[in-house]
């Protein structure tokens, strides 16, 4: 079972060629409504299970509630361009250029968590404090992917 290293950064890696993938289609075609309807859940259900396992770990330690605070702040402004582009004509040029901004902001976020708070988390976060969590982070995962739906649903109605 990878660690929670391991598991956040397999994800980031998925999303990574989701976008790759994305940003090779054109207009409203079938494989960029897939890639898109597959980047939105995968990252929707990754957010909440790394807020709920790894950051709140963080937000537990004086240095973490910071970084922590950011990262989730992030999520959220994330969040927002990807409901966005969901209501949004795929094939529209202000589609694209939404997009592009949420490509870059989402590389550049989850390059900050690998190469600067991983980097901070393993120095000051034991390893046996932390041990199994890469599990419920994946275990979290698959329950909030099935919330998606329903929590987008809630959000749109407050």
């Amino acid at each position: 079972m990878p660690d929670i290293y391991e598991a956040i950064k397999a994800d980031h890696d998925d999303h990574r060629a989701l976008l790759d993938r994305i940003c090779d289609t054109e207009g409203a075609s079938d494989d960029r409504q897939a890639a898109w309807s597959k980047f939105y859940y995968e990252v929707k259900s990754h957010a909440a299970a790394e807020e709920e396992t790894f950051y709140s770990k963080l937000i537990s330690k004086t240095w973490g509630q910071d970084v922590a605070r950011h990262s989730v702040h992030e999520h959220q402004e994330l969040d927002d361009l990807m409901e966005e582009l969901n209501g949004m004509d795929m094939s529209s040029a202000d589609w694209l250029e939404k997009f592009g901004k949420l490509d870059h902001d989402y590389r550049h976020h989850i390059d900050e968590e690998e190469n600067e708070v991983f980097t901070q988390a393993r120095k000051e976060v034991p390893e046996d404090e932390i041990d199994g969590y890469g599990e419920r982070f994946l275990a979290r995962k698959r329950e909030e992917r099935d919330l998606v739906d329903k929590k987008t649903a809630r959000s749109l109605e407050d």
